[in-house]
């Protein structure tokens, strides 16, 4: 099992930057996908990101394709996300989870569980 901490978010002007940490606990973190979402007040939790367990293949929503980056260091159990050029709507909660549904859609919420608490990301304009 895979429980992840997020840290990282804060509060940003309009065409600042930010990088998110999830630190997953687990001996397995490393055969696992992991996906970043987000979930904007009144809104349902929206894909944002998503990383195969090597970290060769990337996947990002069309929204914050060219400006969002997701990384991750399997020794030290972390997954990022780079945050560049951000807009008022990419205020949210931020939370990343393990994809536990291995053949499921990648950009699919019920792909992936054991969330965290997540962490807000505040962009003022």
């Amino acid at each position: 099992q895979v429980q992840p901490v997020e840290s990282g978010g804060g509060l940003v002007q309009a065409g600042g930057s930010l990088r998110l940490s999830c630190a997953a606990s687990g001996r397995t973190f490393s055969t696992y996908v992991m996906g970043w979402f987000r979930q904007a007040p009144g809104k349902e939790r929206e894909f944002v990101a998503a990383i195969s367990w090597k970290g060769d293949s990337t996947f990002y929503a069309d929204s914050v394709k060219g400006r969002f980056t997701i990384a991750r260091d399997n020794a030290k159990n972390t997954v990022y996300l780079k945050m560049n050029s951000l807009k008022p709507e990419d205020t949210a909660v931020y939370y990343c989870a393990p994809k536990t549904r291995r053949g499921a859609s990648y950009y699919t919420l019920a792909s992936y569980d054991y969330w965290g608490q997540g962490t807000q990301v505040t962009v003022s304009s």
